[in-house]
């Protein structure tokens, strides 16, 4: 079993910060590539950030210059640091990550985390 457990989300005023954490646990023998996304009330689920086991990163142009991804791979850990935040960034901001496991062979599924609301005011 895998988890992804988020935290850092909450309410903050516009041009302030927040810094999201996620962090993977369970019987992993490798965390590939992570990730973050964001779905607003009424649209749909967006490409946030991305970043590879080897620190390649990609942004969604909405976030670039604002957001930096980052990761710890001895804590399997995944960042997003959210500065000049604006109104339009308020979602639910989820992680995923492309985990390998080993049972009798190797698998690799892309796991979830629950979530954590990030409200911005104006």
């Amino acid at each position: 079993q895998v988890k992804l457990v988020e935290s850092g989300g909450g309410l903050v005023q516009a041009g302030g910060s927040l810094r999201l954490s996620c962090a993977a646990s369970g019987s992993i023998f490798r965390v590939n590539t992570m990730g973050w996304y964001r779905q607003a009330p009424g649209k749909q689920r967006e490409l946030v950030a991305t970043i590879t086991s080897d620190n390649a990163t990609n942004y969604a142009d909405s976030v670039k210059g604002r957001f930096t991804v980052s990761r710890d791979n001895a804590m399997n850990t995944v960042y997003l640091q959210m500065n000049s935040l604006k109104p339009e960034d308020t979602a639910v901001y989820c992680c995923n990550a492309d985990v390998t496991i080993y049972t009798t062979a190797f698998y690799t599924f892309r796991y979830w985390g629950q979530g954590t609301q990030v409200t911005v005011s104006s």
